[in-house]
């Protein structure tokens, strides 16, 4: 099992920018893919950006596409999520998920961070 931990979260106003953060604690796969997820107060979670780790490819919600961008750092085995021009809409509670790339499903998860956009 991969350990997550995530940070960056935080309050910000419509507009801003955040960056999060999610730490894998320990690389024991040649290829996986790790991602982020989103879940607003009583919907459910969404996908929100994911990244192929050998490759570097990504993939984006559409709801996010031109705002976000994921990206890793190998060294680190961290991956981050930039978010710019910030909307309210974009208020949840961010999870950072881990899977082989064989696997259908994400099977790793942090235990979230808030970020709140306020208009």
């Amino acid at each position: 099992q991969v350990q997550l931990v995530e940070s960056g979260g935080g309050l910000v106003q419509a507009g801003d920018s955040l960056r999060l953060s999610c730490a894998a604690s320990a690389r024991t796969f040649s290829n996986y893919y790790m991602g982020w997820f989103r879940q607003a107060p009583g919907k459910e979670r969404e996908f929100v950006a994911s990244i192929r780790w050998v490759g570097g490819y990504t993939f984006y919600a559409d709801s996010v596409k031109g705002r976000f961008t994921i990206s890793r750092d190998n060294a680190k085995n961290t991956v981050y999520l930039n978010m710019n021009n910030l909307e309210p809409e974009d208020t949840a509670v961010y999870y950072c998920a881990w899977k082989t790339v064989e696997a259908n499903e994400y099977t790793s998860w942090g235990q979230g961070t808030q970020v709140t956009v306020s208009s």
